[in-house]
């Protein structure tokens, strides 16, 4: 594991954000830093947020963004697309990058491998690298951003490592890696390392508040359901019965009109999926999908015998909730960037209203830029341990 630290000593936070496109790594890179870099006017970043579709030299565009913000602490990840100010990168192509300068806060960072053997163990680890490199100072406020391998291990069993660290008290926020869709690798970024198999914390240490908020727009169309019956990712029992047969039983009608933006992402995830009722009575949206063999799977384990309902949304249920927790993380202030990361789930069933998702966000911030990327799954956790998602949208503000 590695860990490096940055301390802002200013009490006005400046973020720019850019974009590069293209088939040129170097070049998109040099064009998204760029940009990113202009607000700062000359000023040394302290913190950079690198989001890139795979199809890039990824190590070629570390490289060129590392050397563009001097010792910034650099973290980040591979995408399904990105959102940037109002805007929709869409999959398959982009690299996005932040740069914030000031504000009062402590970075530290740190990585952890073998996440896909250990998951716990790699969060503990994780957690407390990025810790000890902020310092022997703590923060009156805190807050962990992480960014994990979205394909390796169990990502819930990786935050309950990095509860291990945090204890209840200290919120966590980030996504995990995507890869436009194609389920083969993803990749996330430490400085200038590309990673697998890994995952990757930034902790900050603030003087004022860090919010966290995740919310879905899923609502139940089932009564609660044992889950009597799962093996890992694939559940065979619901309540007693067959789970398929009680998943399909309890489908909301769709909109024969309705249609997909990337029709080649209908086999990897449907408009239904499962909600972990949890003991304050909201669910956990843990996204499904029927696989090749007919089997009921999800994309991260459940607990056995846990209560469960099956779930469903509309694009309006997605739009709106968007909107709302861009709102309440801003509380009514003034942040100077609001981090958003959104499922790619949401995406595919937002249709053709993808584009319009990017706009709504940025509206509901006002002037502070909104930016973030599509995950395979995002983690906002503020209370208890759980804070794993599917399906849904979580922000922070700084």
């Amino acid at each position: 594991m590695r860990a490096g630290v940055r301390v802002l000593t200013s009490t006005k936070a400046i973020c720019g954000v850019g974009t590069g496109n293209g088939t040129d790594a170097r070049l998109a890179a040099e064009t998204a830093v760029d940009e990113a870099l202009r607000p700062l006017d000359g000023q040394e970043p302290d913190l950079v947020l690198v989001y890139a579709s795979v199809r890039y030299d990824l190590p070629a565009v570390l490289k060129t963004v590392a050397a563009a913000t001097g010792s910034a602490v650099i973290a980040g990840a591979t995408s399904s697309g990105q959102l940037q100010h109002g805007q929709l990168i869409e999959p398959g192509s982009g690299i996005a990058v932040l740069a914030l300068a000031g504000g009062g806060y402590r970075f530290g960072l740190g990585h952890a491998t073998g996440v896909q053997a250990d998951a716990t163990r790699a969060g503990r680890a994780l957690a407390r690298a990025a810790l000890d490199a902020t310092g022997p100072v703590r923060s009156p406020h805190e807050a962990v951003l992480i960014f994990s391998d979205g394909l390796a291990g169990d990502q819930q069993e990786l935050l309950n490592g990095i509860h291990k660290v945090t204890g209840f008290q200290v919120p966590v926020i980030g996504g995990a890696a995507a890869d436009d869709r194609q389920l083969a690798e993803t990749f996330v970024f430490a400085g200038d390392r590309v990673l697998k198999d890994a995952a990757v914390a930034v902790w900050i240490g603030s003087d004022r508040p860090l919010r966290v908020v995740g919310k879905h727009g899923w609502r139940a169309t089932s009564l609660p359901l044992m889950l009597s019956g799962v093996d890992g990712q694939i559940v065979s029992e619901l309540g007693g019965r067959p789970a398929l047969e009680v998943y399909q039983e309890n489908f909301r009608p769709r909109d024969p009109g309705a249609k997909k933006l990337y029709e080649k992402a209908g086999g990897y995830h449907s408009e239904h999926a499962f909600g972990l009722i949890q003991p304050d009575g909201s669910l956990l949206i843990r996204g499904a999908f029927i696989d090749s063999d007919g089997k009921l799977r999800t994309f991260s384990p459940m607990p056995p015998y846990s209560a469960v309902q099956v779930v469903s949304c509309d694009p309006e249920d997605l739009l709106e909730v968007g909107e709302q927790t861009v709102e309440e993380v801003m509380g009514g202030e003034e942040p100077a960037v609001v981090l958003v990361f959104d499922c790619v789930a949401r995406l595919d069933i937002l249709g053709q209203r993808g584009h319009e998702e990017a706009r709504r966000l940025q509206e509901a911030a006002g002037d502070t830029p909104t930016f973030g990327y599509y995950t395979y799954g995002e983690f906002a956790r503020t209370t208890g341990v759980a804070g794993y998602h599917n399906a849904t949208i979580a922000a922070m503000a700084l």
